[in-house]
């Protein structure tokens, strides 16, 4: 079971490497799938909150450092943001295992939580460490919320359909 869940975190790090290069030939295509977010999102949904913590982190970085993007000051934020995604996700979907509702829910209660959370840490982090004093709540406001609303909407519909397809696999923890 454990090789089972590492390598299926190395998978969705891979997904995170890959997909931005995927949607960068679609114009805008960053904007509009945020597709580093998938697999962090999707990790701490499926895996668990460690493994999707792990896949947050490593995605951003690893990237950063094979191909300059995210570029240097934005790449720390994004680990921060997408961490806590897979984190807070993971750990929704365990407090939620036990309370009595549908799996469709749970997902998309568990999604939205960690997007509202991971968005909120990304700002702190550069409100309060890369850019003290000079970041606003409106500059928060307008790149975590408002520039990212269609891949909100993206990961709203899509996240939960690959979610409900791993674990229907068996591919969950």
């Amino acid at each position: 079971m454990q090789t089972k869940r590492i390598v299926l975190t190395g998978l969705m790090i891979a997904l995170g490497l890959i997909l931005p290069i995927a949607v960068s030939f679609i114009p805008n295509g960053g904007t509009l799938f945020s597709p580093m977010h998938i697999p962090a999102l999707l990790a701490g949904l499926v895996l668990g909150p460690v493994e999707g913590l792990i896949t947050g982190v490593a995605s951003p970085l690893l990237s950063h450092l094979l191909r300059g993007m995210p570029p240097a000051p934005v790449a720390p934020a994004m680990a921060v943001e997408l961490g806590v995604y897979g984190l807070v996700g993971g750990l929704c979907m365990r407090f939620l295992k036990d309370k009595d509702m549908n799996d469709l829910v749970k997902l998309y209660l568990s999604l939205i939580v960690a997007m509202i959370v991971g968005r909120v840490a990304g700002g702190l982090f550069r409100g309060f460490i890369l850019n003290a004093g000079e970041y606003t709540m409106a500059m928060w406001f307008s790149s975590y919320v408002i520039s990212t609303i269609p891949g909100m909407i993206t990961h709203l519909i899509l996240i939960p359909i690959l979610a409900k397809a791993l674990m229907k696999a068996g591919l969950t923890s």
